[in-house]
Protein backbone atom coordinates (compact mmCIF):
# COMPACT_ATOMS: atom_id res chain seq x y z
CA UNK A 1 0.00 0.00 0.00
CA UNK A 2 1.38 3.49 -1.07
CA UNK A 3 2.31 5.80 1.98
CA UNK A 4 -0.20 8.22 2.65
CA UNK A 5 0.16 12.02 3.19
CA UNK A 6 0.71 13.63 6.41
CA UNK A 7 -1.30 15.45 8.26
CA UNK A 8 0.53 18.86 7.53
CA UNK A 9 0.62 17.56 3.88
CA UNK A 10 -2.93 16.98 3.61
CA UNK A 11 -3.45 20.69 5.07
CA UNK A 12 -0.70 23.01 2.55
CA UNK A 13 -2.10 20.73 -0.61
CA UNK A 14 -5.85 21.31 0.31
CA UNK A 15 -5.20 25.76 -0.20
CA UNK A 16 -3.35 25.82 -3.17
CA UNK A 17 -1.61 22.70 -5.33
CA UNK A 18 -5.10 20.54 -4.70
CA UNK A 19 -7.54 23.84 -4.86
CA UNK A 20 -10.79 22.09 -4.71
CA UNK A 21 -11.90 24.35 -7.35
CA UNK A 22 -9.23 25.93 -9.15
CA UNK A 23 -7.16 22.15 -9.27
CA UNK A 24 -9.60 19.16 -8.83
CA UNK A 25 -12.86 21.48 -10.21
CA UNK A 26 -15.36 19.45 -7.93
CA UNK A 27 -17.97 21.24 -5.39
CA UNK A 28 -18.77 23.76 -7.97
CA UNK A 29 -22.20 23.30 -7.30
CA UNK A 30 -23.02 27.18 -5.82
CA UNK A 31 -20.01 28.88 -7.61
CA UNK A 32 -22.46 30.03 -10.32
CA UNK A 33 -25.27 30.94 -7.78
CA UNK A 34 -23.99 32.11 -4.91
CA UNK A 35 -20.58 34.18 -5.79
CA UNK A 36 -22.49 37.30 -6.68
CA UNK A 37 -22.19 38.63 -3.77
CA UNK A 38 -19.00 38.29 -0.87
CA UNK A 39 -21.55 37.63 2.46
CA UNK A 40 -23.21 35.12 0.58
CA UNK A 41 -20.36 33.70 -0.61
CA UNK A 42 -18.18 33.47 3.10
CA UNK A 43 -21.60 31.93 4.53
CA UNK A 44 -21.40 29.17 1.89
CA UNK A 45 -17.46 28.67 2.72
CA UNK A 46 -17.99 28.12 6.52
CA UNK A 47 -20.91 25.94 5.87
CA UNK A 48 -18.79 23.78 3.79
CA UNK A 49 -15.96 24.01 6.16
CA UNK A 50 -17.96 23.20 8.90
CA UNK A 51 -19.59 20.13 6.97
CA UNK A 52 -16.17 18.68 5.91
CA UNK A 53 -14.30 18.66 8.89
CA UNK A 54 -17.12 17.33 11.16
CA UNK A 55 -17.51 14.64 8.45
CA UNK A 56 -14.21 13.64 8.29
CA UNK A 57 -13.65 13.37 11.77
CA UNK A 58 -16.59 11.32 12.23
CA UNK A 59 -15.59 9.15 9.37
CA UNK A 60 -11.96 8.63 10.66
CA UNK A 61 -13.22 7.38 13.42
CA UNK A 62 -15.45 4.51 12.52
CA UNK A 63 -13.20 3.79 9.61
CA UNK A 64 -12.06 0.36 11.36
CA UNK A 65 -16.24 -0.26 11.01
CA UNK A 66 -17.02 1.07 7.33
CA UNK A 67 -17.45 -2.00 4.85
CA UNK A 68 -16.59 -1.27 1.19
CA UNK A 69 -20.37 -2.08 0.03
CA UNK A 70 -21.95 0.30 2.47
CA UNK A 71 -19.52 3.10 2.45
CA UNK A 72 -20.73 5.76 0.16
CA UNK A 73 -24.21 5.34 1.82
CA UNK A 74 -22.38 5.89 5.62
CA UNK A 75 -20.49 8.86 3.95
CA UNK A 76 -23.82 10.49 2.67
CA UNK A 77 -26.13 9.90 6.19
CA UNK A 78 -23.24 11.03 7.62
CA UNK A 79 -23.00 14.86 5.51
CA UNK A 80 -26.61 14.86 6.00
CA UNK A 81 -26.61 14.77 9.58
CA UNK A 82 -24.24 17.99 9.75
CA UNK A 83 -25.67 19.98 6.70
CA UNK A 84 -29.00 19.41 8.58
CA UNK A 85 -27.18 21.29 12.10
CA UNK A 86 -25.49 24.03 9.65
CA UNK A 87 -29.01 25.03 7.61
CA UNK A 88 -30.86 25.09 10.88
CA UNK A 89 -28.44 27.24 12.70
CA UNK A 90 -28.34 29.23 9.29
CA UNK A 91 -32.03 29.66 9.57
CA UNK A 92 -32.18 30.45 12.98
CA UNK A 93 -29.95 33.10 13.47
CA UNK A 94 -29.18 34.35 9.91
CA UNK A 95 -32.56 33.71 8.44
CA UNK A 96 -32.07 36.49 5.77
CA UNK A 97 -29.03 34.62 4.30
CA UNK A 98 -30.43 31.64 4.79
CA UNK A 99 -33.55 32.57 2.27
CA UNK A 100 -30.75 34.11 -0.36
CA UNK A 101 -28.83 30.53 -0.20
CA UNK A 102 -31.97 28.69 -0.36
CA UNK A 103 -31.63 25.15 -1.86
CA UNK A 104 -27.77 25.58 -2.02
CA UNK A 105 -27.01 25.07 1.45
CA UNK A 106 -28.95 21.13 1.96
CA UNK A 107 -27.05 20.32 -1.93
CA UNK A 108 -24.12 20.64 0.19
CA UNK A 109 -25.14 16.84 0.89
CA UNK A 110 -24.18 15.85 -2.40
CA UNK A 111 -21.08 18.07 -3.05
CA UNK A 112 -18.83 15.68 -4.25
CA UNK A 113 -15.81 17.75 -2.67
CA UNK A 114 -16.87 16.20 1.01
CA UNK A 115 -17.80 12.58 -0.23
CA UNK A 116 -14.57 12.90 -2.42
CA UNK A 117 -12.46 13.68 0.88
CA UNK A 118 -14.18 11.02 3.03
CA UNK A 119 -13.51 8.62 0.22
CA UNK A 120 -9.42 9.58 -0.42
CA UNK A 121 -8.61 10.70 3.07
CA UNK A 122 -10.83 10.36 6.13
CA UNK A 123 -11.53 6.81 5.67
CA UNK A 124 -7.64 5.50 5.41
CA UNK A 125 -6.38 7.64 8.09
CA UNK A 126 -5.74 9.31 11.39
CA UNK A 127 -8.66 11.52 12.56
CA UNK A 128 -5.52 14.41 13.06
CA UNK A 129 -4.93 13.82 9.45
CA UNK A 130 -8.35 13.73 8.50
CA UNK A 131 -9.55 17.37 9.90
CA UNK A 132 -5.97 18.64 9.20
CA UNK A 133 -7.42 17.81 5.29
CA UNK A 134 -10.52 19.30 5.67
CA UNK A 135 -9.39 22.75 7.10
CA UNK A 136 -7.03 22.87 4.07
CA UNK A 137 -9.60 21.86 1.72
CA UNK A 138 -11.98 24.26 3.62
CA UNK A 139 -9.53 27.21 2.99
CA UNK A 140 -9.18 26.40 -0.71
CA UNK A 141 -12.61 26.53 -1.05
CA UNK A 142 -13.19 29.48 0.82
CA UNK A 143 -10.46 31.20 -1.23
CA UNK A 144 -11.85 30.28 -4.40
CA UNK A 145 -15.01 31.30 -3.72
CA UNK A 146 -14.24 34.60 -2.20
CA UNK A 147 -12.22 35.00 -5.22
CA UNK A 148 -15.13 34.75 -7.76
CA UNK A 149 -17.66 36.65 -5.39
CA UNK A 150 -14.75 39.58 -4.92
CA UNK A 151 -15.02 40.25 -8.45
CA UNK A 152 -18.62 39.86 -9.28
CA UNK A 153 -19.68 41.63 -6.35
CA UNK A 154 -17.20 44.98 -7.17
CA UNK A 155 -17.66 45.05 -11.18
CA UNK A 156 -21.79 44.07 -10.83
CA UNK A 157 -22.49 46.45 -7.83
CA UNK A 158 -19.80 48.27 -7.13
CA UNK A 159 -19.32 47.28 -3.80
CA UNK A 160 -17.55 44.98 -1.41
CA UNK A 161 -19.69 43.72 1.53
CA UNK A 162 -22.10 45.88 0.52
CA UNK A 163 -20.23 48.84 1.41
CA UNK A 164 -19.72 51.18 -2.27
CA UNK A 165 -15.82 51.00 -3.09
CA UNK A 166 -16.51 51.95 -6.21
CA UNK A 167 -17.04 55.92 -7.62
CA UNK A 168 -20.53 56.85 -7.66
CA UNK A 169 -20.36 57.27 -11.46
CA UNK A 170 -19.12 53.62 -12.26
CA UNK A 171 -21.03 51.74 -14.43
CA UNK A 172 -22.49 48.59 -12.90
CA UNK A 173 -21.85 45.71 -15.27
CA UNK A 174 -25.54 44.16 -13.91
CA UNK A 175 -24.45 41.05 -16.24
CA UNK A 176 -21.85 40.00 -13.11
CA UNK A 177 -24.38 39.00 -10.78
CA UNK A 178 -25.83 36.90 -13.00
CA UNK A 179 -25.02 33.68 -13.78
CA UNK A 180 -23.13 34.44 -17.20
CA UNK A 181 -21.22 36.45 -14.68
CA UNK A 182 -20.26 33.56 -12.79
CA UNK A 183 -18.76 31.65 -16.16
CA UNK A 184 -17.24 34.27 -17.50
CA UNK A 185 -15.52 35.12 -14.29
CA UNK A 186 -14.74 31.62 -13.27
CA UNK A 187 -13.76 30.65 -16.65
CA UNK A 188 -10.92 33.90 -16.29
CA UNK A 189 -9.87 32.99 -12.74
CA UNK A 190 -9.31 29.19 -13.96
CA UNK A 191 -7.23 30.42 -16.80
CA UNK A 192 -5.24 32.78 -14.96
CA UNK A 193 -4.48 30.18 -12.42
CA UNK A 194 -3.71 26.93 -15.09
CA UNK A 195 -1.34 29.93 -16.81
CA UNK A 196 0.27 30.80 -13.34
CA UNK A 197 0.97 27.23 -12.74
CA UNK A 198 2.93 26.13 -16.23
CA UNK A 199 4.28 29.27 -15.81
CA UNK A 200 5.78 27.92 -12.61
Amino acid sequence: MAEQPTALERFVQGILPENPVYRQLIGLCPILAITNSMQAAVTMAVAVTFVLVCANAVISLIRPLLKPHLRIVIFTLTIATFVTIADRVLAAYLYQMSKTLGPYIPLIIVNCLIICRCEVCASKQPVFTAVSDAVGQSIGYGLALASIACVREVLGTGMFFGMRVMPAAWPDWSVMVLPPGGFIVFGLLLGTANWISNRR
